[in-house]
């Protein structure tokens, strides 16, 4: 997720920074890391600067094909771009983005949106049109992250008076606030801030609220609270190294029930933004030793997971409905450890 807290309450300038330097003592994270770090340059005023670290995973050492989503560094770079005066390279690389149609929302998005904020009206909804249409035209529940394909879609359309097909009907099932996305979409809203009858102002301040509200619950935590997962070849190797942690992993199968079972926990308790994250020997190993201390420490594992999650490692949980099971079984997760609550 993309920082936007104002300048004024962040040095966005300093954390880009830290951010830089981190990624270069945890290059298996450098493409996450640049990427917030590009968001803090671009929210401090450097375009420039940003463009350079989004140039900098699109061509050097960590180039697109190390990338894990070259089409969103992709867009970020045209959306930045744009903003600061080269509008014919970033509409290149909107229509390289749309013909090479990826299989992720968030390119799609970041390039319509790109297109909404200087009025291509037409040019956004075709785009949104096209990622809702290959992303999910054969699903009947779309994930989460897809929403703001639909949301994106129903209110440029809203601007441009088009009237509601059935994506937009899906739109308006899946959005979950108080008060309904034609409301929220209304392109006369505007005239009401500047309406002199008190009854118009409350229900514009009503509105933005309920918008203020649905963002912020988004983003109530930066990163997950997330579970440590070791794949059985690296729990092995662990234990065989510092035999110390068997008590903490008896057995892999154990482990695996143990990680559901703790989610199952927190979700329970009322803990939203859960997460796994799946670790490594040698990893766990650089991090026990920048803490000054010993892998065979059990506090430092909660430790080690929480700084996976906030360096953009965890996977969400529970996972989708019809999707693989996070234990890397290859099994559907209802099937495999969703199975008493599928």
């Amino acid at each position: 997720m993309r920082p936007d807290t104002p300048a004024e309450n962040v040095d966005h300038t300093a954390e880009a920074a830290r951010l830089e330097r981190t990624a270069g003592l945890y290059p298996e994270d450098a493409e996450a890391l640049l990427l917030q770090a590009a968001a803090h340059r671009e929210l401090a005023g450097d375009r420039p600067a940003a463009t350079t670290l989004y140039d900098r995973l699109l061509s050097s050492s960590e180039g697109p094909r190390n990338l894990e989503n070259p089409h969103l560094v992709r867009a970020l770079k045209a959306s930045n771009l744009w903003e600061y005066g080269h509008e014919a390279e970033a509409r290149a690389i909107i229509d390289g983005i749309r013909a090479t149609a990826p299989r992720d929302p968030a390119p799609w998005v970041i390039v319509a949106e790109a297109l909404e904020s200087h009025d291509e009206l037409e040019a956004a909804q075709k785009t949104f049109t096209e990622g809702v249409t290959l992303l999910l035209a054969d699903t009947t529940e779309p994930p989460h992250a897809a929403h703001p394909l639909l949301f994106g879609r129903h209110r440029v359309r809203r601007m441009l008076g088009a009237a509601h097909d059935d994506w937009d009907v899906l739109a308006d099932t899946l959005h979950s606030s108080a008060v309904s996305l034609d409301e929220l979409h209304d392109p006369k809203r505007v005239w009401s801030l500047g309406s002199d009858n008190p009854a118009e102002l409350e229900a514009e301040i009503s509105r933005l609220r309920a918008e203020l509200g649905a963002y912020r619950e988004e983003l109530s935590r930066p990163f997950p609270v997330a579970v440590l997962h070791w794949p059985a070849a690296e729990l092995s190797e662990l234990v065989t190294a510092y035999p110390s942690l068997s008590a903490e992993y008896p057995s892999h199968e154990e482990h695996l029930t143990g990680i559901e079972a703790s989610l199952r926990e927190l979700s329970a308790s009322g803990t939203g933004n859960l997460g796994i994250v799946t670790g490594t020997v040698p990893s766990y190993e650089a991090f026990a030793a920048s803490e000054g201390t010993t892998p065979s420490d059990t506090d430092l594992l909660p430790q080690y997971a929480t700084t996976l999650a906030a360096r953009g490692r965890a996977t969400g949980w529970p996972p989708e409905r019809g999707s693989a099971c996070w234990c890397g079984s290859g099994n559907g997760y209802e099937a495999c450890h969703g199975a008493a609550t599928a």
